[in-house]
């Protein structure tokens, strides 16, 4: 069996159970796991495509296939994922970083690279519920001069969050706390900008989502009955740790957005924003501390 041959064999197999599985990408995945196995990258398939497969890469490839097949995401079996140009280690402690985050990141990088006093103090951002930690590491690698913090209530997740910021050389620039929210963090400190990306499914929906989303942590998907819990929490307690004109900015669902929008205003929040993801679907919302 060729390369070509193997890949082929591999799609049609995620082809046949993308019902059970929900298999969105089958192609993809399909290459992503030949590639992982062969220990090759995507493009280095097409290079030796017409060459037989390796019995030990065939083997490897079929066990992958199977993982795939029962419901696990292609990130958990790599075990990495890109995110903001960046590859982040992932495993069942974490979320998978999702493109769409990426616009938390952004929003930011946007205002103080534009900002008229992008020269002046040096901006202090926290990462509420890190997770892996795409969002701190992030903005720390597009703007080293930012002062950041990073908090997440699961010890699974800051050993994954530490171990990508060792990845990326930023061990000693990113301050990671166990906390839930902002519990830990020390008396008095205060930033100019607080991002989020928190648990906002509604605890009835998780037995409904993908088999893959359902293996990440629970505790990072369950939003309580109405998905907004801790998103509230949040909301209520961001004035006491924001700069006066800081920023909270969070991500949630779309049908969310208009009851975010309510207790921001509620909280003293003002220039509510409200920003798209990659499919124009409303995805962060943004309010400004008076």
């Amino acid at each position: 069996m060729t390369v070509q041959e193997a890949a082929a064999e591999g799609k049609r197999t995620l082809k046949s159970s993308c019902l059970n599985a929900q298999i969105t990408t089958p192609d993809l995945d399909a290459s992503l796991l030949l590639a992982e196995a062969m220990q090759l990258s995507r493009e280095e398939l097409i290079i030796h495509r017409e060459e037989p497969l390796a019995p030990d890469a065939h083997k490897k490839f079929m066990k992958l296939l199977e993982r795939r097949m029962a419901g696990e995401c292609v990130a958990y079996i790599l075990g990495k994922k890109e995110f903001m140009g960046m590859e982040f280690f992932v495993n069942n402690s974490v979320l998978v970083p999702r493109p769409d985050t990426e616009i938390l990141v952004d929003t930011i990088l946007q205002r103080w690279r534009n900002s008229a006093d992008a020269e002046k103090k040096p901006k202090r951002v926290l990462d509420l519920c890190t997770g892996s930690g795409a969002i701190a590491i992030s903005l720390k690698h597009e703007m080293p001069d930012l002062e950041v913090w990073a908090t997440d209530i699961s010890v699974g997740a800051l050993e994954t969050a530490r171990a990508n910021a060792s990845r990326h050389q930023l061990t000693e620039s990113i301050r990671f706390c166990q906390s839930h929210l902002f519990e830990t963090l020390p008396s008095g400190l205060t930033f100019h900008a607080i991002a989020s990306n928190p648990p906002y499914i509604p605890s009835d929906e998780i037995a409904r989502l993908p088999p893959e989303v359902q293996m990440e942590p629970r505790l990072a998907l369950d939003g309580g009955k109405d998905g907004l819990e801790i998103i509230r929490e949040i909301i209520k307690r961001a004035p006491g740790y924001l700069e006066p004109g800081g920023i909270l900015l969070l991500e949630a669902a779309p049908e969310q957005m208009k009851n975010i929008s309510a207790e921001l205003e509620k909280n003293c929040f003002i220039n509510i924003k409200i920003y798209n993801d990659l499919s124009q679907m409303e995805r962060a919302i943004e309010g400004t501390m008076l």
